[in-house]
């Protein structure tokens, strides 16, 4: 893509009321546009980063047997009602249509799901059974202020499984919590991410967290040394120990919540009174895991904790692209047509090429280059093409070396 093309601008300064360092920096660098508090219009630069996320997700995620469906975001009044949420759940935007009928919008999705599959998996032959879906949901959050890390609209890939027993949830259970470590190695968060213990509500004594450590985090946790696993600060008063290894070392740190897993046991089965015929032909209740990961809240904490001074600092993975092609001559010159066919050579063998033709500086230029933060800079300029040449730069280098043409 050229730039020159691209509608949208770098700013130098990030918007005013803006305070967190995430939306700062995609603000700045074009990749997202805040329309009010909490939500954001995902620009070009920016929807082809959620959408590389998005799709690590999704082939992890079908690796463990997920089937993708899309339910609607407008849900009925009398699912939430049936399952206690409609009063119970704080967040949920609730409006009223044509004829006083009420509905919500999906803050998540058990309240659909569930009945959903009720229809189609009613016997043990169906079951286990793993849906989930890539979709906006909807939370009315008091305090949206972190940018794509609490949201009012936000991308969420929820997963939802049934099993005939708590052995069965089990089993998939863990499956799910390793293809989400793979996703967070994929994605860039690997190395710092930790599966968090906390609190598991009204479900069971624990849920899980994947908790990317960050000094920008809003979350606190206690790491074991001994086996990377940790407890999150609101059960820490009851948990001296490592709740996986017994160890009694745990250092503090912040971080960003990342995703979350739990076992839902019967709560909402029980609620629609989902059962399935089991061998002997008697009626057993449906258990249920849910699984929830959002990749706009994954693509703001990759610009929180991988960024310097001039900008972010994308993970080749989810970069809008590959490379960031950048010509220092002036329309018709020798530069410029070295640099517009290199640009061509490039993109016909398939590599994704930011191409920065723009009639500005090369300051401006490298600046961009820098809050963009593509993970390869090439500089096509007069000196470099006398030396038959270019100048290739990783994001994360300070100095770039000299290539010829021919070797790109």
């Amino acid at each position: 893509m050229k730039q020159s093309q691209l509608f949208t601008k770098t700013l130098r300064e990030a918007p005013k009321d803006e305070v967190s360092l995430n939306a700062q920096l995609l603000i700045r660098a074009g990749f997202i546009d805040k329309l009010m508090a909490g939500v954001y219009t995902y620009l070009p630069l920016g929807l082809r980063t959620l959408k590389k996320i998005q799709d690590i997700i999704r082939e992890e995620i079908n690796a463990v047997g997920g089937q993708e469906v899309l339910m609607p975001a407008l849900t009925p009044k009398e699912n939430w009602v049936k399952t206690g949420r409609w009063d119970g759940l704080d967040v949920l935007f609730r409006l009223e249509g044509a004829s006083d009928k009420e509905y919500a919008l999906g803050a998540s999705h058990e309240e659909v799901v569930t009945p959903l599959v009720q229809k189609f998996a009613a016997s043990h032959k169906d079951l286990p059974c793993a849906v989930y879906q890539i979709q906006n949901k909807f939370r009315n959050e008091p305090r949206a202020k972190a940018g794509l890390l609490r949201g009012r609209e936000f991308s969420m890939k929820d997963l939802y499984s049934f099993h005939k027993d708590e052995k069965d949830l089990d089993e998939y259970y863990e499956k799910v919590k390793a293809a989400y470590f793979k996703i967070y190695q994929r994605v860039g968060l690997g190395d710092i991410t930790h599966l968090v213990f906390s609190s598991g509500g009204t479900f069971s004594k624990y849920s899980h967290e994947f908790q990317t450590i960050t000094e920008y985090g809003e979350d606190t946790v206690y790491i074991c040394d001994k086996c990377g696993v940790g407890v999150n600060k609101e059960i820490s008063a009851e948990q001296t120990t490592c709740p996986e290894c017994g160890g009694k070392n745990l250092k503090e740190a912040k971080a960003i919540e990342v995703g979350n897993i739990f076992k839902l046991k019967t709560k909402y089965s029980a609620a629609f009174d989902y059962n399935y015929i089991a061998e002997d032909g008697s009626k057993q209740p449906v258990i249920m895991g849910c699984y929830g990961i959002g990749p706009s809240r994954v693509m703001g904490t990759i610009a929180e904790v991988s960024h310097d001074d001039g900008g972010i600092i994308w993970p080749e993975s989810v970069a809008p692209f590959s490379v960031h092609l950048i010509s220092l001559g002036k329309n018709g010159d020798e530069v410029a047509k070295t640099a517009d066919k290199l640009y061509n050579d490039l993109a016909t063998r398939g590599i994704e090429v930011l191409y920065d033709d723009r009639d500005v500086g090369a300051g401006a230029k490298f600046a961009d280059a820098d809050l963009i933060g593509i993970p390869k800079r090439i500089v096509v300029s007069k000196k470099t093409i006398e030396q038959g040449c270019v100048e290739v730069k990783s994001r994360k280098e300070e100095d770039g070396r000299l290539v010829k043409i021919e070797e790109i």
